[in-house]
């Protein structure tokens, strides 16, 4: 009796979890949806147990799914690692799942993942850039860079950079409603908030006086979800003031679209770090990602 007779069914689980559907995963193997539930099937029968739960709208991995998928897909990756050296290829290929957020997304990462696609063409990235904290494990992806001190959720975590922080304003905006001298005049000025989803209240403002922190909590009639990088382009607009990173607004504030508020308040910062599950397998493409994103 073959042993691993069943292996196209495990490329059908792996494909389909990774796609989020069956009708997604069956365009990636050029199949049917039907045909790949199926396979699934046959899977979980094979092991005894559910692998994923099916309604008519998505799929989502069982706990037993979740911890088939990560020993599996490392399988998959040791295969493929062999193929290639015993073929002699010395170039690295595979597939790297990354979950980024909007204002690292856009402002940080390209310039690292264009040195990386032209060191690496072989290699697939699979980029998320969207304002929420991924489960890695359970939604499959390798690697995440995250905002801000990082729970202790047993995940490894690398400091990428401690990213300074800016008030801003339109010259226009100024022009119209004076620049403010103090802290205390914020309170008469139309500031920006960005609601956190976690918590569904505005994120502080970090500020610094006389050597000391605090944590300015800004109100407005104007409050932004889900992208924080619309704060600056209503800022940009002349809506009223924000708070955002250095990298976000250099190119602005050179240009003189924006202006630098309160500097001498300033010189707070926020990390940037790069987390990954400890216990996953790292294929030879995650790690020279790592090794990229951490120059």
């Amino acid at each position: 009796m073959r042993r691993f007779d069943h292996l196209a069914d495990v490329e059908a689980f792996i494909t389909v979890t990774d796609k989020g559907s069956l009708t997604a995963g069956a365009v990636a193997l050029a199949t049917t949806p039907s045909v790949l539930s199926r396979a699934i099937t046959r899977l979980e029968t094979r092991l005894g147990t559910q692998l994923l739960r099916r309604t008519t709208r998505r799929i989502s991995l069982t706990e037993a799914g979740s911890t088939y998928l990560e020993q599996v897909r490392a399988a998959f990756e040791t295969i493929d690692q062999a193929e290639r050296a015993v073929q002699g290829e010395g170039a690295l290929a595979g597939r790297v799942r990354l979950s980024v957020s909007t204002t690292y997304g856009h402002f940080r990462l390209p310039e690292k993942l264009t040195r990386f696609a032209l060191s690496h063409p072989g290699v697939t990235v699979e980029l998320s850039i969207a304002n929420r904290n991924v489960d890695l494990v359970a939604e499959g992806y390798d690697l995440a860079i995250r905002l801000g001190q990082l729970p202790d959720s047993g995940m490894i975590g690398r400091k990428l950079a401690d990213a300074p922080l800016r008030l801003v304003a339109s010259p226009d905006y100024l022009a119209l409603r004076g620049t403010p001298q103090s802290i205390e005049d914020l309170s008469a000025h139309t500031c920006l908030p960005f609601v956190m989803p976690s918590t569904g209240r505005p994120a502080p403002w970090l500020l610094r006086v006389d050597g000391l922190d605090v944590d300015w909590v800004p109100q407005g009639s104007v409050q932004v979800e889900d992208d924080v990088l619309g704060t600056v382009s209503l800022a940009e607009a002349g809506l009223g003031i924000c708070q955002t990173y250095d990298f976000v607004v250099r190119d602005r504030l050179s240009r003189g679209s924006l202006v630098e508020l309160l500097p001498a308040f300033g010189g707070r910062s926020r990390p940037f770090s790069l987390i990954y599950p400890p216990h996953r397998h790292l294929s030879a493409a995650t790690r020279a990602l790592i090794d990229c994103l951490l120059e």
